[in-house]
């Protein structure tokens, strides 16, 4: 009697999974003339984002070679726009991004994100080639989904009856109120997120792709605002199931408007007292001079756990945080 090999445990079986998604995202990119390239990964300028907590290190050899204080970057967004702005045109990165404090079933403090630009597109063009993407990496599996494609406010109306821009903030919490979340601190935004995580989310179905875009003006982040009744955040996010995998912006590219939101994140992290984070100015130095552009991040590990059919992270890492 032959004996057999013991099954390998899922994080070194997802291995080869994990190089053939590689493959297909490089052919996926190569077929479409977008260029790969690489970009630092520790920074003298942090992400602002006031919900989002980067790594710091620091540099030990002679001061002439730059700032001490680094900051492990939470993404490439950044010195991807720099090149941009030098004229790199179409491009992507695929490498690892840190991000402090997020760990546990479903988060990894180091992950992987696939970022890429596209010139001349608005968000509506890049959700498309998302989509397209991810179509793809599932077909990897022998997995057709369905694609539905709906904008922020009308997902509100449809679902829950609620009109995210207008509506009171009384109105937004009501749904909620069985989840007992302490108001403190929360504002419009926050429960319009809560909405999102609590109570859509959760029951987007685990063979479609949900694509939800043209967000409210005060959740911009780096995207442009569309003046109108009422204005609107040309954003998108794609989720996977009950998993958000991509957030996509037709790019703002205005460095005063850039370092007013900067420095407003800064003030919500200081009246939270949490630790301001130093400015890229790099990138307001030359933000003007960047084309009109969409640009997207894509959570690797998260489209990895789809394709695998698993809720948790690290059945597609070598090696989890705490093992690492």
């Amino acid at each position: 009697m032959v004996s057999q090999a013991p099954p390998l445990r899922p994080g070194l079986a997802s291995l080869a999974l994990r190089a053939r998604l590689y493959a297909l995202i490089r052919s996926f990119f190569a077929a479409r003339a977008v260029l790969e390239v690489e970009t630092p990964i520790m920074s003298a300028a942090g992400n602002t984002d006031p919900n989002i907590e980067s790594f710091q290190v620091r540099f030990s050899g002679h001061v002439d070679a730059g700032a001490r204080e680094r900051w492990l970057r939470t993404s490439p967004e950044y010195p991807l726009k720099r090149l941009l702005a030098e004229g790199v045109g179409d491009c992507y990165e695929l490498g690892r991004v840190f991000r402090n404090g997020e760990a546990g079933g479903r988060h990894n403090p180091e992950f992987t994100m696939l970022e890429w630009y596209r010139v001349g597109w608005d968000h509506r063009k890049l959700m498309e080639e998302t989509v397209g993407l991810v179509e793809a990496a599932m077909a990897l599996v022998g997995q057709r989904v369905e694609v539905v494609v709906e904008s922020y406010r009308q997902l509100f109306l449809d679902e829950l009856g609620i009109d995210p821009m207008h509506d009171s903030e009384a109105k937004l919490r009501e749904p909620l109120a069985p989840f007992n979340i302490d108001p403190q601190g929360l504002h419009r935004d926050d429960w319009l997120d809560l909405l999102i995580t609590h109570l859509l989310q959760p029951g987007f179905p685990s063979d479609r792709i949900t694509v939800i875009h043209d967000y409210p003006a005060s959740q911009c982040a780096l995207a442009r605002i569309r003046p109108g009744e009422p204005p609107m955040a040309e954003r998108f996010e794609l989720y996977l199931g009950k998993y958000e995998l991509a957030n996509g912006y037709h790019e703002l590219n205005d460095a005063n408007e850039q370092r007013a939101r900067f420095e407003r994140d800064n003030a919500v992290r200081s009246a939270r007292g949490i630790q301001e984070v130093p400015v890229d100015q790099r990138l307001l130095a030359v933000l003007d001079a960047m084309p009109d552009c969409a640009g997207v991040a894509l959570g690797v590990e998260r489209l990895l756990m789809c394709m695998a059919g698993t809720d948790a992270i690290a059945d597609v890492l070598a090696y989890p945080f705490a093992e690492a």
